[in-house]
């Protein structure tokens, strides 16, 4: 029997271990066995041939069926060679980008260098404290009429008194008025709506000589940034009176035409007072600029230009009962 087994091992080698492929060769004992046992032996090499190939299919198909486990480890990922990966918010970084400082060290340091004060992130916030305290200041105001005019106009001047009949006017008629919150006409203006008991708003700017806001402003709010400050101009205005003025007059009204003429804003009215001042100014426009093709042709009902302080007390207001 014993060489029987003898030989089931030399048969079934070659299945277990397919790598060696060398051919043993038969022993002289099993060339001594009878007919009979070569056949025992055959049969008894192809059972474990079988019994082979059937264990291998049995892991083969437990594997395959075998659930996958949500919970093992997942195999760890190959290192980088810039070395670990540090995480300041949702930026990585590695190796020579790694900084030295933490971002909560930094917020904590005391004697830190003030210069972050003047660039342009902190600025940025500055911008939007200033829309957002004017929102604030300016959203529960009512209907508004704007009033635009010189800081340079003494108060003896006739356009002076004209400006503070509109501003009476218009508080009288339970509208608040809004200017620059200066000397001169915004002054007139504010003066005008304070003493008729209405709202007088003054939106002032910091500038070099800034003479800050006149005593008949009852809502004031000062600006570092031009363009804030004309947002809430246009914001918060029914109707524009435009009264003579210089450069920051200008400013303004070529603003509310612009807004209204590519209809970035509803329509409003805009009225300039005193025709005098104002018509060599559109007589250009309607001739050289116009005849250059640098604007369409001005749109009548746009602008409307008058002497009359009532009549432009009258069509600032038609805004607001239009609406």
């Amino acid at each position: 029997m014993a060489s029987v087994d003898n030989k089931l091992e030399e048969l079934a080698n070659p299945l277990v271990n397919p790598d060696k492929s060398v051919e043993s060769k038969p022993s002289k004992a099993a060339k001594r066995h009878s007919g009979k046992d070569a056949v025992v032996a055959a049969d008894a090499a192809t059972v474990t041939a079988d019994a082979v190939q059937s264990a291998a299919s049995a892991e083969s198909a437990t594997a395959e069926s075998a659930p996958v486990d949500a919970t093992a480890p997942a195999e760890p990922q190959p290192k980088s060679p810039l070395g670990e990966a540090y995480y300041r918010g949702p930026v990585m970084l590695r190796g020579s980008m790694v900084p030295k400082d933490n971002t909560t060290g930094n917020l904590l340091a005391a004697n830190q260098s003030t210069d972050w004060l003047h660039m342009d992130p902190w600025r940025v916030l500055r911008i939007q404290s200033e829309f957002v305290d004017g929102f604030g200041a300016l959203a529960e105001l009512g209907p508004a009429v704007s009033v635009f005019g010189s800081a340079r106009t003494p108060r003896t001047d006739p356009s002076y008194k004209a400006a503070r009949h509109m501003g009476k006017r218009i508080a009288k008629a339970g509208v608040a008025v809004i200017t620059g919150g200066g000397p001169g006409i915004m002054e007139a203006v504010n003066r005008g709506a304070a003493l008729a008991g209405g709202k007088s708003v003054g939106l002032g700017i910091e500038l070099p000589h800034e003479q800050g806001l006149n005593a008949w402003v009852n809502l004031g709010m000062t600006f570092r940034y031009f363009f804030v400050r004309k947002t809430m101009f246009l914001k918060y205005s029914s109707g524009v009176i435009i009264c003579p003025g210089g450069f920051g007059t200008l400013d303004e009204m070529f603003e509310v035409l612009t807004m209204v003429q590519t209809h970035k804003v509803a329509t409003m009215p805009v009225v300039l007072y005193d025709s005098e001042y104002w018509k060599g100014l559109f007589a250009w426009l309607s001739t050289t600029v116009r005849e250059h093709g640098m604007i369409s042709e001005l749109d009548p009902n746009l602008v409307v230009i008058t002497d009359d302080p009532d009549e432009a007390v009258d069509v600032a207001l038609s805004g607001i009962k239009q609406n």
